[in-house]
């Protein structure tokens, strides 16, 4: 009798250590993907004035490299898509906020935005370049002379351009411009002597003001591979996108849309 109580004993207690026992899924959720998937929506985040990844036309819808990858993945997913614009120096804090659930907006992959968000790709490779006018290129004696403090130079807020040129031109004066477009005015108006921005940028500014004696770069300067930031708490919804971005890339499909942007500038008549 008293062994059957001790052994009534010992299987209550380990009845009790199992029931407190987290099951083997408790861990493995997918909040955001979860989230995305109950809500129907998902939502990507954009500045909306980076030609030809996005921008927008005279109606003011979005178009470009990146809403249409956007709309292959929310149609993979089975959701519909909303693109959420805004400056780019904001997509970062409203991606860590949650009010968004991936940024596809030009975002180069770098070392110090990894250590806090998750990145797939990339699906685009550009680099820094600049853009200015051929009088400012004819009376520079050296290409060095423009990290001078005579220089005036434009870049995006918060971008990868702005730590360019602080660290590759420090002695040069920098102008902080809110959006693209706002740089790039500058350059027209003679307000600053360059506008150091990824390449794609700098390209399709010489396309769209073809009679202002604008040149770029025919080479990046650098190297900067461009991909999708996500939050880095699922894993699951890395391994979704990165795996739908590798068939998109071993099909071709991906070429096909890179060359549907770089390669064929009729799109421009639907800018403003």
């Amino acid at each position: 009798m008293k062994r059957f109580r001790i052994g009534f004993v010992v299987a209550l207690v380990w009845m009790a250590f199992v029931l407190c026992l987290p099951p083997l899924n408790a861990g493995a959720k997918a909040p955001i993907l979860d989230r995305i998937l109950q809500r129907g929506e998902l939502v990507v985040g954009v500045s909306g004035n980076q030609p030809p990844l996005n921008m927008r036309t005279k109606n003011g819808t979005i178009i470009g490299l990146e809403p249409d990858l956007a709309q292959m993945i929310a149609d993979a997913m089975g959701v519909r898509l909303r693109l959420f614009p805004m400056n780019f120096n904001m997509l970062i804090p409203t991606l860590e906020s949650n009010r968004i659930d991936m940024i596809m907006s030009g975002m180069t992959m770098t070392p110090k935005r990894n250590l806090t968000l998750a990145f797939v790709g990339p699906y685009f490779l550009s680099g820094k370049s600049f853009l200015t006018k051929d009088q400012t290129i004819a009376r520079l004696k050296d290409a060095a002379e423009i990290d001078s403090p005579s220089s005036v130079v434009a870049a995006l807020d918060g971008s990868t351009s702005q730590l360019f040129v602080e660290e590759i031109m420090p002695r040069a004066k920098l102008i902080k411009a809110k959006t693209y477009d706002a740089a790039v005015k500058m350059v027209l108006e003679d307000k600053v002597d360059a506008f150091i921005a990824d390449y794609p940028i700098c390209i399709i500014s010489v396309f769209r003001y073809p009679d202002q004696g604008l040149v770029s770069l025919i080479t990046p300067l650098t190297y900067e591979p461009v991909g999708i930031a996500m939050p880095a708490n699922d894993p699951h919804l890395l391994n979704w996108v990165e795996n739908f971005l590798n068939t998109l890339e071993g099909s071709g499909q991906l070429e096909e849309l890179r060359a549907r942007w770089f390669e064929d500038a009729s799109w421009l008549k639907d800018l403003p």
